[in-house]
């Protein structure tokens, strides 16, 4: 099992290497994230950790292909929620069949008859996490006429929010 997702992992990563131009989040950020998904995984790092990268992942991912829809003049009423919905439900449809999302024992919260399934918890607050931290940078370039403050700051700023949390749900489910 490990191996697969070591081939299926290094084959996304490597798929990276033939884009030819950088479109919304750059493909650093996304690499980044699918490899802090497949080292957490390995390690056996909580799912509320797994769920945060996973979450940046999927917002990485669905504004690559807005700007790809965008670029090709593709345009239509919903556009956005329906690509949305169409990533979540291709992220959590298989996690929930496969017992990943739903287990009784993976659960965060127990709030009587509310219970909040970690993996599900961290998808929602990394995808939350990475969209302020990729919106944090284009207000801070829009403030500096169009420039970044520091080299490689579209890298840093959408993923610092998802390794701060990494720390935090750390402690806090240690």
């Amino acid at each position: 099992m490990k191996r697969k997702s070591f081939y299926f992992l290094s084959f996304f990563v490597i798929s990276f290497l033939f884009v030819k131009k950088v479109l919304a989040v750059c493909p650093l950020c996304s690499v980044g994230v699918t490899m802090g998904v497949g080292f957490s995984r390995w390690l056996g790092i909580d799912d509320t950790i797994s769920g945060l990268w996973l979450g940046g992942l999927i917002v990485s991912l669905i504004s690559w292909t807005e700007n790809w829809l965008e670029k090709k003049n593709i345009r239509f009423k919903g556009r956005v929620f329906i690509n949305a919905f169409v990533y979540y439900a291709l992220l959590i449809i298989p996690l929930y069949y496969y017992g990943l999302i739903g287990h009784p024992r993976n659960k965060l919260f127990y709030f009587g008859n509310l219970n909040i399934d970690k993996l599900l918890f961290g998808i929602i607050s990394g995808s939350i996490a990475f969209w302020c931290g990729a919106s944090w940078y284009y207000y801070l370039k829009e403030k500096n006429q169009g420039k970044a403050y520091f080299p490689f700051q579209k890298v840093v700023m959408p993923l610092l929010p998802l390794i701060i949390l990494s720390f935090i749900y750390y402690f806090l489910t240690k």
